[in-house]
């Protein structure tokens, strides 16, 4: 149960995360779109997609939040963790989709027709830059503060809701920076070409991150294994059980952020009455779930392996002490 309430309450904080995010990249959008227009600028465009596309990703981060919390059901009886992981892929489409495509179509637009700008517009362009780049950085700051707080790089970043923010809000920085640095020197000397370079390089970055994110939300949807780390101390865990003569095979599936599946094939010592073999199960599960929180899942399925490989067990022998 404090497990349940320790991710309800960083659920809220991820929710305040995003909500700030969104709330930046929605008027950035706006600014970046409308100084685009006024200044013919194909990389301040591509920033406007950009911070679009990010509104957009937010939206399913929220829904991600709301849906992945609802409690197992007839129709999903290990409950609806993978929603995260769902709405994170959806997030990841959007990027590459409505940002690293129309950032290469800006790009080769830029380069195919050129692009003429007086000053005003280089200026409005760069002031709406900078305005993007301190509210990004601020939403950035906020997420690698609660990324923090959650157990750094190791521990934050298993939110794929948390993990979105983070690889969008850092890459807008890097993406208004290319998005400057191409319009200054378009402005300096007078070449389209440096532009739509930033918008191509912009284009580049957000593929590069939607694969990346993409990529992991697919693992994890497919089906991913606890750590192996987990999985070698509930391993040992069930090794060290005096009923048991050998784990067979140990299967894991994270089924959420806090909640992994946990399936064991084992072989117990000779001489066990069958009566007490579901009274052995019961205690070893229980155990399992008292060590392994994150355990909400557990079956064990008992084999029996032929006589002579029983004969053969270090339980029969004696190299364990015994059966």
């Amino acid at each position: 149960m404090s497990g349940t309430r320790k991710g309800e309450r960083a659920d809220r904080r991820t929710r305040v995360t995003v909500l700030v995010a969104l709330a930046a990249n929605l008027v950035i959008a706006v600014a970046k779109a409308v100084g685009g227009l006024v200044a013919h600028s194909p990389a301040l465009l591509s920033e406007a997609a950009h911070s679009v596309a990010d509104s957009l990703n937010e939206v399913f981060l929220l829904a991600a939040l709301r849906r992945s919390r609802r409690p197992a059901d007839r129709r999903h009886p290990f409950g609806y963790g993978k929603e995260r992981y769902f709405w994170s892929l959806l997030a990841a489409v959007g990027i590459f989709v409505m940002g690293g495509c129309f950032s290469f179509f800006q790009g080769f637009e830029a380069l195919r027709n050129g692009a003429e700008e007086e000053l005003s517009g280089y200026v409005a362009g760069l002031v709406v830059l900078g305005v993007a780049f301190l509210a990004e950085g601020a939403s950035l700051v906020r997420a690698l503060h609660q990324m923090h707080r959650q157990g750094g790089t190791d521990g934050g970043l298993r939110d794929p809701a948390l993990r979105t923010v983070v690889a969008e809000d850092g890459t807008a920085v890097l993406g208004v920076t290319l998005a400057m640095a191409g319009m200054a020197l378009h402005m300096v000397t007078g070449q389209v070409v440096w532009e739509a370079s930033a918008s191509l390089a912009i284009g580049a970055l957000l593929v590069y991150v939607a694969y990346r994110l993409g990529r992991d939300a697919r693992d994890q949807l497919i089906g991913e294994a606890a750590d192996p780390e987990t999985s070698g101390r509930m391993r040992e865990l069930l090794e060290e059980q005096p009923e048991i003569d050998s784990v067979e095979a140990l299967f894991t599936m994270k089924t959420g952020l806090e909640t992994c599946l946990v399936a064991a094939r084992v072989d117990l010592v000779p001489g066990i009455d069958s009566e007490r073999v579901e009274e052995v199960a019961v205690r070893i599960k229980r155990s399992l779930a008292e060590t392994f929180a994150e355990a909400d899942q557990i079956f064990l399925d008992i084999t029996d392996r032929p006589a002579r490989e029983a004969a053969e067990s270090p339980a029969a022998t004696g190299e364990r002490g015994g059966a």
